[in-house]
């Protein structure tokens, strides 16, 4: 089984808070199993490139950019027209960022659980929505 991880986790192995230990775990398994893959939609990778700016500097963020190209073993996703429809419908259904609508399309899309701790993702769990695999926030 693969993953599919939205920006909150993956900032959070980033900048090791709570939850990064799991999704390391998570990457590991990624770069040595042929079959496990952590999926990750290219919203989402612009996401977490936007925080670190913030956060740590544009000098950081561009590492980070070219790290997800050469030596982070994730998976992106396109974007399709399809992809950006189900995400806006998403958004227009449940009160989450339109980010964090890309990240759950995604996981729907490929039948995947979501590696989150964003408390507004837990809401469309609990509703049968999507699986998700819970990180401390």
């Amino acid at each position: 089984m693969s993953v599919c991880l939205d920006a909150f986790a993956l900032l959070s192995w980033l900048q090791d808070e709570p939850g990064a230990a799991h999704v390391q775990e998570l990457l590991e398994r990624a770069a040595h199993e042929e079959e496990f893959r952590c999926w990750i939609s290219w919203i989402n990778l612009g996401e977490v490139y936007y925080r670190l700016c913030r956060a740590r500097g544009m000098e950081e963020a561009d590492t980070f950019w070219r790290d997800v190209r050469r030596s982070i073993p994730l998976t992106p996703a396109g974007i399709t027209p399809g992809r950006v429809l189900e995400a806006a419908r998403l958004k227009a259904r449940y009160p989450i960022a339109l980010a964090d609508a890309f990240a759950v399309q995604l996981a729907r899309e490929l039948g995947l659980p979501l590696v989150t701790g964003d408390p507004e993702i837990q809401i469309l769990s609990e509703q049968g929505i999507l699986q998700i695999i819970r990180l401390p926030s």
